[in-house]
């Protein structure tokens, strides 16, 4: 019994570095995103970081349509980021679980 709880803890903490390390990686997964019409272009990492963001030069008379542009790729490239983000974390925390039964219904 206590050499099944060390192995489950040591799978906990073998686990949480994957995670840590997913997280550092999935800073160097770039999202771009832009506007239907490509004036105004995003990248964000997949742990929703804004790396760059490029506007059209038409764009910076009008602050209106500028702000609505920008609200509006953000926030499909946010969804984006953390789509993947989600999907590659839970996949790292459910492959290292420990095999306890009944628990698959909580992941």
């Amino acid at each position: 019994m206590f050499g099944d709880i060390m192995g489950m803890m040591g799978k906990l903490k073998e686990t949480q570095q994957k995670i840590e390390e997913t997280k550092k990686r999935l800073d160097t997964v770039l999202i771009d995103e832009q506007s239907n019409d490509g004036l105004l272009k995003v990248t964000l990492t997949a742990n929703r970081k804004i790396k760059h963001i490029a506007v059209e030069e038409s764009l910076l008379t009008d602050k209106e349509q500028l702000e609505d542009y920008l609200i509006l790729v953000l926030n499909k490239a946010i969804e984006r980021a953390t789509s993947i983000n989600e999907t590659e974390l839970a996949a790292v925390a459910k492959d290292g679980m420990p095999n306890i039964p009944g628990m698959d219904k909580f992941l």
